[in-house]
């Protein structure tokens, strides 16, 4: 059996009383990460950064919706422009590791995404910015070979009560998930150390994570049943306070808005003002 994901019995999971008469409700993630404009170069150290001034020129129209393409290519332009590009850019709330092939890290301009794409051997094979919601090919790939069902099975092993009945609610929103997220909220639900051992087996684990620090910490995992994720949320003090299965394309609270989009292009203008 492998290890579940974080199997913690969730507050508000059990009654406080030994009547269960006490309602607990769960303490949210208070503390918000927000835009900080990122240490910048002086505009004399930025003289001759022609090529990473238009890579983040590039990147400005993309948000604003003036190109049709939203990858920009790092490849081509050497290693002193791309530290420049590093520098203005910096690192957002939202880290992505898709096993050791990609990762992904948010600028501090939300819904403007670093992106490397690695070889068998670890050699680079792309390396670029994305716009959007979320990065595309690593979405595109975050369910590749995942089953399309949970398997359920005829009898359960001891002390697993209140997993199974989630089983056939799972699989009856798997084929909607694209439209409207079904979130299961097992952290007010009563169950079992060996419910949420026997839910992580019978989900699987798939190449996934997200860590997004917009509420407190939120991990995000990919099962390895399409479309079902795990999204857990811990407080300051590394405790899991809420836990819960979204079945959806991808978990609202990892990506970027058209909102947040649009307010990364009012900053990186004003940002590049300083460069024209």
């Amino acid at each position: 059996m492998t290890n579940p994901i974080s199997p913690l019995v969730g507050p508000g999971s059990q009654p406080g009383e030994e009547d269960g008469a006490t309602l607990n409700y769960l303490q949210m993630p208070s503390g918000m990460m927000t835009f900080a404009v990122p240490d910048l170069p002086e505009s004399e150290q930025a003289e001759g950064l022609e090529a990473g001034k238009a890579v983040l020129e590039t990147v400005l129209a993309i948000t604003r919706g003036e190109e049709v393409e939203g990858m920009v290519d790092l490849t081509s332009i050497d290693a002193v422009n791309l530290e420049f590009v590093n520098q203005v850019l910096g690192e957002g709330e939202v880290s992505v590791i898709a096993g050791s092939m990609a990762q992904a890290q948010e600028s501090v301009l939300a819904g403007v995404w670093r992106v490397r794409e690695t070889g068998e051997s670890g050699d680079l094979l792309r390396d670029y910015l994305e716009v959007g919601d979320f990065p595309s090919r690593i979405l595109a790939h975050a369910f590749t070979g995942a089953k399309n069902r949970v398997p359920i099975a005829s009898s359960f092993g001891p002390n697993i009560f209140n997993a199974p009945p989630l089983l056939p609610e799972i699989n009856d929103h798997i084929d909607g998930a694209g439209s409207e997220t079904h979130v299961i909220n097992l952290s007010l639900l009563p169950h079992t150390e060996e419910d949420l051992a026997y839910l992580n087996d019978v989900l699987g684990r798939g190449m996934l994570t997200i860590l997004s620090r917009g509420y407190g910490n939120c991990r995000i995992t990919a099962t390895d049943t399409e479309n079902v994720w795990w999204v857990q949320f811990y407080n300051s003090q590394d405790t899991m306070i809420l836990n819960t299965i979204e079945i959806t394309s991808i978990p609202e609270v990892a990506c970027a808005s058209p909102e947040d989009i649009a307010d990364s292009a009012e900053r990186l203008d004003e940002i590049l003002e300083i460069y024209r």
